[in-house]
C-alpha cells in the first residue's frame, strides 16, 4: 500500500506545465489558424469589398451563377436526407446489434475518408460513362447519369455519407441498449421506441451530424468535377462555377461567389459551435472531431 501511495504521488497532473509551455502552445496554434484559416477568409473578403457592391451584385444575379446556386441546394437538399436515413440506420445497426461483419461494415463506412473524392468521381465515369455497358442504357431511357444532375447526386451522397452515421455511432454505443429493452419490455412497438426514446436522445447529435453533411455538400469538389462535365448554366456547381469564373478571369465573379460559400460555412461553423457549447454532452464524437 505505500509504495501504491507513493506512485499515485508521483503521477504528474498532465495541466501542470509551466506557463510558458502553455502560451507558446497557444502561440502557435493561433499562428497556424491565422496562416491557413483567417488570412484566407479576409483575403476573400477584402477581394469582394474591392470589386464592389456592383460587381457583387451582377456576379448574383447572373444566369450561371443562379443556375449553380439551385444545382448546389438542390443536391445538398436531396443528398443530406438521403444521408440522414442511411446515417441512422447504419449507427442503429453498428451500436445496438452485434452481428457478423459488424468491423467490415465500420469500416465501409469510413471508406469516403481515405479514397479522393477525385477517384470516387471516377468510378461513377467508369460505371455510367459513355464507355461503360450501363451508361448508354440508361441515357437511351432519358436518364443519363454522367454529366447530369444524378451522377453529381451519387457522388455528393458517395463523399457525404458517413458524417451522420460517424457523428452517431459513438454516442449510441456509449448510450447502449437498456432505454430501448425497458421500452419494449413495457409494449412499445419498434417504431414507438425509435421515435419515443432513441430519436431523443440522439436528436442534437444528428442535427451536428445534418450540418457537417450539408457543409460538405455544398462544398464538395473533386468528384463533382469529374461526374459533372462542367457544363454552364447546367451541370456546374458553386465550387465548380468559382473555378470556371477564375479561369476566365473574372476575379471579382469567383470571390464573389466564393464570399457565399464562405459565408454558408461560417454560418454552419456557428450552428456547430453553439451546439457544441450549449449540448457537448450529448453530441458524437465522430466524423465531426476528426
Amino acid at each position: 500500500m505505500p509504495e501504491l501511495d507513493k506512485s499515485r504521488t508521483s503521477l504528474r497532473d498532465p495541466a501542470s506545465e509551466p506557463a510558458w509551455v502553455r502560451w507558446l502552445l497557444i502561440i502557435i496554434a493561433s499562428i497556424f489558424l491565422a496562416l491557413f484559416l483567417v488570412l484566407p477568409l479576409a483575403a476573400v473578403v477584402i477581394r469582394v469589398i474591392q470589386a464592389g457592391w456592383g460587381s457583387f451584385a451582377e456576379t448574383m444575379t447572373d444566369r450561371d451563377t443562379l443556375s449553380a446556386i439551385r444545382l448546389t441546394f438542390s443536391v445538398a437538399a436531396l443528398a443530406v436526407p438521403f444521408n440522414l436515413v442511411f446515417g441512422v440506420t447504419a449507427a442503429w445497426a453498428i451500436a445496438k446489434f452485434d452481428f457478423k461483419g459488424k468491423t467490415f461494415l465500420t469500416t465501409l463506412i469510413d471508406l469516403p475518408f481515405s479514397v479522393s473524392p477525385v477517384i470516387s468521381g471516377l468510378v461513377y465515369v467508369l460505371l455510367f460513362g459513355a464507355d461503360s455497358w450501363l451508361g448508354p442504357q440508361l441515357k437511351a431511357l432519358g436518364f443519363p447519369v454522367v454529366f447530369a444532375f444524378p451522377g453529381i447526386f451519387l457522388a455528393t451522397v458517395f463523399v457525404t455519407f458517413p458524417f451522420i452515421a460517424r457523428e452517431l455511432i459513438p454516442l449510441m454505443e456509449a448510450q447502449g441498449t437498456s432505454d430501448e429493452e425497458a421500452a419494449i419490455t413495457l409494449g412499445a412497438t419498434g417504431l414507438k421506441t425509435f421515435f419515443f426514446v432513441t430519436l431523443p436522445n440522439i436528436k442534437w447529435a444528428l442535427l451536428y451530424g445534418v450540418l457537417l453533411c450539408n457543409a460538405r455538400a455544398m462544398g464538395e469538389f473533386g468528384a463533382v468535377s469529374v461526374v459533372s462535365g462542367h457544363v454552364r448554366g447546367k451541370t456546374d456547381t458553386m465550387p465548380l462555377h468559382v473555378e470556371a469564373l477564375y479561369n476566365d478571369y473574372n476575379t471579382g465573379g469567383a470571390f464573389a461567389v466564393a464570399s457565399l460559400l464562405a459565408g454558408l460555412a461560417l454560418i454552419t461553423l456557428l450552428l456547430r459551435t453553439l451546439l457544441e457549447i450549449r449540448y457537448g454532452d450529448q453530441v458524437g464524437h465522430g466524423a465531426g472531431h476528426k
